[in-house]
């Protein structure tokens, strides 16, 4: 077993070592073992940044064996520049999420830590895999996992939200499985990525091919207008299930562009871009002002990360080096610096057990630790420098500039935008006098909460002061990507 094998397979297989055997009058123990489960299946990933050879395009820890010899399905994995940080990432977020959820969660302890440890490796799966079905299948598997967190341990109406997240995200892949079909039979066979990205396609055949995956990608990032479903999942899923789907989730959409629709179908990437950019603009700037009307903060911070995730959009389809490395950096940034916003706001929900902004004040005067890190944590949101959540955005607003000097200014506004609305609530909510008796009477984090809120904190900062080792892995796999693509399949 390689190690990506084990990158994916060891928090699965704890994830049904909970199931199994866990009971709730067995909570403590379960907490543990998905604890060390999680911490040992993020060890696991650190080889795979360790031995990356730098300066190569080339996929690295390959593995592939025969799965479905009659249909030439293989169990073939494999990372390059592009998706090893996404590898590390969810790993590392795993662990986070475990630390988080040690006590809110009181029911149903063992499915609840199994589910996302499951998960875990299955979006693992999805950043390795070079197969076209096996992408597929960890692709919709992930939603199986995630559609129980939200319908078990959600809000009042999780059953909605549940339905509405599985129902959304699987028609758009249906459309994804009719092209992936297709490409099986162009290429005489074979659902290996590498042979699909050299498929001589016409120009309407790649127009049909990159809707086809647009469809499926879109919804996942989640791009306007298909977006609505997003805020209701976040305000309905338990804290663990808000972080893991802002962090990683959404970055499986953005992942899909980058592994289908721009190498498979590149002259009609380039021939639509526009439309991409203005969907990706009016997500950045349109979006961005519905997060200021927000009274609810998780629904706030759902809309934000709809705006973030726009400057990836963007980032990719502008075609240079900058807008591409700066739209992978973002999607990293985004991963740590939106589950420490959510995580941040599940600490005050399990003290007050409300979301309202209006149920807060002053919270400062009486939670100072936490507050630091919740400012920390906002400063990284607004995008100030120094901070992961700026590295990311400015790479994709000079690359927008050298693209076109307006789309640059349009991408630049939501610096603005992003301060408004992450100030005003963190004004409201922390600033002031103490607005009430449920604030008057809050405890500060223990320990368990600041060594959550650090590992988050540690990579915020880390990323934003010194982001080469990011830039340094992906710089090969993103000039190669973009070769190819300005290298025309028609002529």
């Amino acid at each position: 077993m390689g190690l990506l094998s084990l990158a994916i397979w060891t928090p699965i297989f704890f994830g049904v070592v909970l199931l199994a055997l866990g009971r709730d009058d067995q909570a403590r123990a379960v907490r543990w073992l998905a604890l060390v489960g999680s911490v040992i299946s993020f060890l696991v990933t650190l080889p795979l940044y360790s031995r990356f050879q730098l300066g190569t395009s080339a996929m690295q820890f390959v593995e592939n064996q025969p799965w479905i010899e009659r249909f030439n399905v293989n169990y073939h994995l494999g990372v390059d520049g592009i998706s090893l940080w996404f590898v590390l990432l969810t790993a590392f977020i795993n662990v986070v999420v475990v630390i988080a959820s040690w006590e809110s969660i009181t029911q149903r302890v063992n499915q609840y830590m199994g589910a996302f440890m499951i998960l875990s490796g299955l979006m693992i799966g999805v950043f390795s895999a070079l197969d076209g079905l096996l992408f597929f299948v960890f692709f919709e598997a992930t939603l199986i996992p995630m559609y129980l967190i939200i319908g078990i341990w959600g809000g009042p109406n999780k059953i909605y939200a549940a339905f509405k997240f599985f129902l959304y995200t699987l028609l758009g892949s249906l459309l994804m499985l009719v092209a992936l079909v297709f490409l099986y039979v162009q290429s005489g066979g074979s659902f290996d990525l590498a042979t699909w990205h050299q498929l001589p396609l016409t120009g309407s055949v790649q127009t049909l091919l990159f809707f086809a995956f647009l469809a499926a990608f879109a919804v996942k990032v989640p791009m306007w207008p298909v977006h609505t479903w997003l805020p209701d999942v976040h305000v309905e899923a338990p804290t663990g299930g808000s972080a893991v789907l802002a962090a990683v989730m959404l970055k499986l959409g953005a992942y899909g562009f980058l592994r289908f629709s721009l190498p498979i179908a590149p002259d009609a990437a380039r021939e639509w871009a526009w439309l991409i950019i203005a969907l990706s603009l009016i997500a950045v700037i349109y979006v961005g002002l519905v997060a200021m009307v927000q009274k609810d903060m998780k629904k706030l911070v759902a809309y934000s990360s709809i705006a973030h995730m726009g400057f990836v959009t963007l980032g990719f389809f502008i075609f240079n080096p900058l807008g591409l490395s700066g739209g992978i950096v973002q999607m990293v940034a985004h991963g740590f610096v939106s589950a420490a916003m959510f995580l941040s706001i599940g600490v005050l929900y399990d003290r007050v057990h409300s979301r309202e902004i209006a149920s807060y004040g002053g919270v400062i005067n009486t939670m100072p630790k936490f507050s630091a890190f919740a400012l920390l944590f906002a400063m990284a949101n607004c995008g100030l420098p120094g901070t992961a959540g700026f590295v990311g955005e400015w790479m994709v607003i000079l690359g927008a500039i050298q693209f076109d000097f307006w789309v640059g200014m349009a991408a630049a506004s939501a610096l603005i935008f992003g301060a408004a609305y992450t100030l005003w609530m963190f004004k409201r909510v922390y600033l002031g006098p103490v607005a009430n008796d449920d604030v008057k009477n809050l405890k500060d984090i223990n320990g368990r909460e600041i060594l959550m809120l650090s590992l988050l904190a540690i990579a915020v900062l880390y990323m934003g002061i010194y982001p080469k080792p990011f830039t340094d892995v992906m710089d090969a796999s993103v000039l190669d990507l973009l070769k190819h693509v300005a290298a025309s399949k028609l002529n």
